[in-house]
């Protein structure tokens, strides 16, 4: 029975993915439909790195939210993830510390 389960799983997962593969190329998008799917991605991680930031650290309060600042501010100058994420990891650090 597990794995029936399992392949059911495997299933429901990889089908959603494989159909835009098969069908994308048949399909026709309106203009106006794919510029607004373009803003799916930003919505998404929006949606998933806002409420971590906001519940990341119990104290202070503020800290989650002014390390997601700062690592928002920082990436306007580069390009580089990496380079963000320890230099937001290194500010929320500080931050503890000195607070």
């Amino acid at each position: 029975m597990i794995w029936l389960a399992i392949l059911g799983m495997t299933l429901a997962t990889y089908l959603p993915r494989l159909a835009p593969f098969l069908l994308g190329p048949r399909l026709s998008i309106p203009d106006a439909v794919a510029r607004w799917l373009e803003f799916f991605p930003f919505a998404v991680l929006g949606a998933l790195i806002v409420p971590g930031i906001l519940t990341a650290a119990p104290e202070p309060r503020w800290l989650g939210a002014a390390t997601g600042l700062f690592a928002a501010a920082l990436s306007l100058f580069t390009r580089n993830v990496t380079l963000v994420v320890v230099a937001a990891i290194g500010f929320a650090y500080l931050a503890q510390r000195l607070f």
